[in-house]
Parts: C-alpha cells; sequence; structure tokens
C-alpha cells in the first residue's frame, strides 16, 4: 500500500474526429458568425463551446480537433454537440463521427520530494528513455513503455504526464512511478516516512 496517494488531475484531452466527407467551412461562417475563421493564418475555423468548455477546430476536408476537454466524456460529448449544432445550423453532416483520442495531459503531485540526481544515477540501464540535465531544465524526462507516456518528475514531486492515450493510463503511469520510486527510496514524505 503506498505512504502517500497520489494526487492526479486531468488537464487536458484532445481527441481528433472525421466525417466520410468534407464541411463548407464559409457556410459555417455565415450560419453561426461568432466562429473564427482567418483563412489566411490558419486553414481550420475554431469553433468554441460554453459546455463543456472546449475549443473545436474544424477543417474543409471534415476532419475535427477538440482542445481543452477535461476528460475522455467531456471531448467526446464536445464533438458530437458540434455536429448537433452543425446540424441545427442548416450545415449538412452526414453519416457518424469517428472519434479518437489522440492525448490526455496530466499533472500529479506524488505528495513528497524526489532525489532527481540518485534517480537518474539508479537508472544506468535506461538511458535514452530517462535524461536529466538540470543545466538546461530543472525536471527529469521519463519515458515509460508501459503505458507508452512522459512524465516530467520535479524534485517537488510533481509531475506532468503526457502522450497517454487513456485516463486509466495516466493512473497506471503514475502508480508506476511512484512505486518504483518508493522502492528504491528515492522519495521523502515531510513526516520521515
Amino acid at each position: 500500500m503506498p505512504l502517500v496517494e497520489p494526487v492526479v488531475r486531468i488537464e487536458n484531452v484532445v481527441a481528433c474526429a472525421a466525417l466520410k466527407h468534407g464541411i463548407d467551412l464559409s457556410a459555417v461562417v455565415k450560419a453561426f458568425p461568432v466562429v473564427d475563421y482567418r483563412p489566411k493564418r490558419f486553414p481550420g475555423l475554431i469553433f468554441k463551446l460554453k459546455r463543456p468548455r472546449t475549443t473545436i477546430l474544424i477543417f474543409g476536408t471534415g476532419k475535427f480537433v477538440c482542445t481543452g476537454a477535461r476528460s475522455e466524456r467531456d471531448a467526446v460529448r464536445a464533438l458530437k454537440k458540434v455536429v448537433r449544432t452543425l446540424n441545427k445550423g442548416g450545415i449538412i453532416i452526414n453519416g457518424k463521427l469517428e472519434i479518437g483520442i489522440k492525448n490526455v495531459v496530466a499533472t500529479a503531485s506524488l505528495g513528497g520530494k524526489v532525489d532527481l540526481l540518485q534517480l537518474y544515477e539508479s537508472e544506468t540501464k535506461m538511458r535514452g528513455r530517462i535524461t536529466y540535465e538540470p543545466e538546461q531544465f530543472p525536471g527529469l524526462i521519463y519515458r515509460m513503455n508501459d503505458p507508452k507516456v512522459v512524465i516530467l518528475v520535479f524534485s517537488s514531486g510533481k509531475l506532468v504526464c503526457t502522450g497517454a492515450r487513456k485516463e486509466e493510463d495516466v493512473h497506471k503511469a503514475v502508480d508506476n512511478l511512484r512505486q518504483r520510486l518508493e522502492k528504491n527510496d528515492l522519495i521523502y514524505f515531510e513526516n520521515g516516512f
């Protein structure tokens, strides 16, 4: 059992979706004047939702990118809501969206301090998957294979996890790292445990 349970917070879920047909972005602008579309600067249209609070990029090819969601569920809900909204506004959307989660970014706190130099030196067989250059960046970069994520580890015990495809992968990665740190006595808690 862990000495301190890590606190994980999902910060951003990026999801992509595609239709089997294109979308007339000019027609979307006419139907929804509040969208942001500047084709000379960016080829996509920016559609912001208040609930769930997300930003959807819509491309003429029929591709969508959702950012800013705080959960996989919210990302899927946002993409479906945009399609319903477009349909109600007279933009014909045929077929079903093919939705995929591309990246889950989370922060976490392990509840104790981490000796980054000791961690780096103890993981000699992991060179190439673990990087620590304090002169360039204050954190240790840990490329985990299972699950396949990248974790930035800071001496304060704070983490940033990116590259996960599912929220459960974030929790699994943080737990795997915490267990490894506790097993090798590389995490120090204020109360001396």
